[in-house]
């Protein structure tokens, strides 16, 4: 799995505690952007963030690469539907040289079963590749292609977004691949701008879980989040 910040809102601290004071202030929002004091950013942020008056984050965003992902996580990607998203099409793009698939842990620690995925995996290529070359189209011969096979894309979601992307996905009861997919992301966006992702992640990170008798059992220390 590979994940890039392509680019986001230049200083997003400052872009949402703007937005958020502007609602008070007398002058424009481009006076305060260029002249609010540091001490203040980060006041009006503690505020947001503590009262839960969470829109004025959705004034900065965050674009993201991701390659050597199945479409099993797409899928679930796909899902959070505040997004942005573009991804490789199996319509176009015809795979003639081979396309890498991801497996599974669980998979690979078991020979047996191991042998049970790799088998199917070339048996479905093997069918693929067969098709194309009978001039069936590649829209068509896609459809033999299964869940792990990698896929790219690129994904926007703005701060608000993202803080219930993490809250979801970071959570141990999340899917194990799109779990650390949103690890990944949160660990290249936390530095960008601290006060507002410092808590961010599974829920646990902030408090008690709110999964009930379905909890994992085990949160997550503040301290042990990347």
């Amino acid at each position: 799995m590979q994940v890039e910040l392509l680019y986001h809102t230049p200083d997003p601290e400052r872009a949402v505690a703007t937005a958020a004071r502007l609602c008070y202030a007398p002058v424009g929002a481009a006076e305060l952007i260029e002249t609010m004091p540091l001490e203040q950013v980060q006041g009006v942020l503690a505020t947001i963030m503590a009262s839960g008056h969470h829109s004025t984050l959705e004034h900065a965003s965050y674009t993201f690469a991701i390659e050597g992902v199945s479409r099993a996580l797409t899928h679930q990607l796909v899902r959070h539907r505040i997004a942005s998203f573009n991804q490789q099409s199996q319509r176009y793009v015809r795979f003639t040289q081979g396309i890498g698939m991801v497996k599974p842990g669980s998979v690979k620690q078991d020979a047996e079963a191991e042998a049970v995925f790799d088998e199917a995996i070339a048996s479905a290529l093997d069918a693929y590749h067969k098709l194309l070359e009978l001039g069936v189209p590649a829209e068509d011969a896609r459809y033999l292609l299964p869940n792990a096979a990698e896929t790219k894309i690129v994904v926007t979601m703005n701060i608000r977004e993202l803080l219930h992307f993490f809250g979801l996905r970071c959570c141990n009861r999340a899917q194990w691949e799109i779990r650390e997919l949103a690890d990944r992301m949160l660990r290249l966006v936390r530095p960008t701008a601290p006060a507002i992702f410092c808590d961010a992640g599974a829920p646990c990170v902030r408090g008690a879980c709110p999964e009930g008798a379905m909890t994992c059992g085990h949160p997550f220390p503040k301290a042990e989040r990347g």
